[in-house]
């Protein structure tokens, strides 16, 4: 009997197959050829997006306004970059802001979490009849890489909760890992099981396929060849090792610090390594509408931890200049503070990180007003940072990918790169 697979309309895989979760997407990572030219021009780079989901204060982060009002408790601190101050909540991030850029002034205008959350990946808004792929989806299409057995875009900390490749259909899709601090679950063969007769198993399924394909339903068997064929290839890699951070020493395990942010990140400069092109790690419950100030001192302090790690650690191996570093989130948090003591959603003016890839260290762009109301200089626009990410990673925004009915759609149909943050 044929195993179904079910597709969502974000082009994500129903949990339900027979590999289970962390099959989702194991196609990643192959599906055409590039032109040499291509592969020598982006040889190597890569990127890691540290998404903090929930809308993460920039006050209580890297635009604190001490003394104002509106600034809440939170003290600012010396950086690595002179003049440049951060949150006191960031000790071991304000170490490595000389390896960083940050731009304070990001301005959007979309305050509801699931529409920020899918433009933050995408660069678009969501659109009736057109599903945008995440950004991971696109770097995993553009670098193509032959013959990597490990997917080219993994997806951790989200637990199938994350924006999908949308049109440029399932070969482009996420491999989610739920847990860092464990193996993925399904890529291994039973014991029950030998080569042969998983092999056997593999083309049994091929022939039923054709069958299916025949029946008039070809687009899906696209998707279930592409998917199940890649995830075969995967159990059967000698390189599954990457994803045992285990393996790491306990004093390098300690620096990143062994909460789920950390491990995370661990676990994406690892497979950066394996050659991995795109890494989303997800930290949650930065939504803090109230006691904000005690709710947020935890994931300031696990994240700190973990981001300074990651950034060092790149840096010490020689793969900073390779490797783009986003940190950010949806929105950021009202400057006005609530009555249950908490910050409500704002878009208006927001921070994020660079790092890595061309982007210079210890620069900042952008100015918020003393009490962080409003922008007093260099508004970053959403298309503009997505162009920003582009120009990092080589990749032309203005190519075309063919979208619903077959009609050309850009990666990003307007917006400039913010050239500023170039060295």
């Amino acid at each position: 009997m044929m195993t179904h697979i079910n597709l969502n309309a974000e082009g994500l895989l129903n949990r339900r197959t027979f590999l289970g979760a962390t099959t989702l997407g194991m196609a990643g990572w192959k599906g055409e050829v590039i032109a040499q030219s291509d592969v020598l021009r982006k040889k190597g780079l890569s990127c890691i997006l540290l998404f903090l989901k929930g809308g993460p204060s920039q006050l209580e982060t890297f635009d604190p306004k001490p003394g104002m009002p509106t600034g809440g408790p939170t003290k600012s601190i010396a950086t690595s970059t002179p003049g440049l101050r951060i949150a006191d909540g960031w000790p071991k991030t304000a170490k490595v802001m000389k390896h960083v850029s940050l731009v304070r002034t990001i301005t959007n205008t979309v305050a509801e979490h699931s529409r920020a959350v899918y433009q933050m990946h995408t660069g678009y808004i969501p659109m009736g009849g057109v599903k945008f792929p995440s950004f991971g989806s696109t770097v995993s299409k553009e670098f193509v890489r032959p013959n990597n057995d490990i997917p080219s875009f993994v997806s951790i900390g989200t637990s199938g909760d994350t924006i999908g490749a949308g049109f440029l259909g399932m070969t482009y899709a996420p491999l989610v890992v739920n847990d860092p601090s464990v193996m993925p679950k399904n890529v291994t063969i039973s014991n029950k099981i030998d080569v042969d007769r998983f092999s056997r198993r593999l083309s049994l399924l091929s022939d039923l396929e054709n069958q299916y394909s025949i029946m008039g339903a070809k687009s899906r068997v696209v998707d279930h060849k592409a998917i199940y064929s890649n995830a075969a290839n995967l159990i059967q890699s000698p390189n599954l090792k990457c994803f045992e951070i285990n393996k790491e020493e306990d004093k390098v395990r300690e620096t990143y610090g062994k909460s789920s942010v950390g491990n995370g990140c661990l676990l994406a400069r690892r497979l950066i390594e394996q050659g991995v092109s795109f890494v989303e790690v997800e930290s949650g419950n930065w939504d803090t509408h109230y006691d904000h100030f005690d709710r947020i001192k935890p994931l300031n302090s696990e994240t700190d931890q973990a981001f300074a790690a990651l950034i060092e650690d790149l840096n010490q191996k020689g793969i900073l200049d390779k490797t783009l570093v986003i940190l950010m989130g949806e929105f950021g948090r009202t400057p006005t503070i609530n009555p249950r003591q908490g910050r409500d959603h704002f878009p208006k003016a927001f921070s994020m990180i660079l790092a890595g890839a061309g982007i210079k260290g210890g620069f900042v762009l952008g100015e918020t007003t003393h009490d962080g109301k409003e922008i007093k200089n260099n508004p970053v626009t959403i298309k503009n940072i997505f162009c920003t990410f582009c120009k990092a990673l080589k990749i032309n925004p203005r190519k075309e990918n063919l979208g619903p009915l077959n009609r050309p759609i850009k990666i990003m149909d307007e917006g400039v790169a913010e050239k500023a943050l170039f060295k």
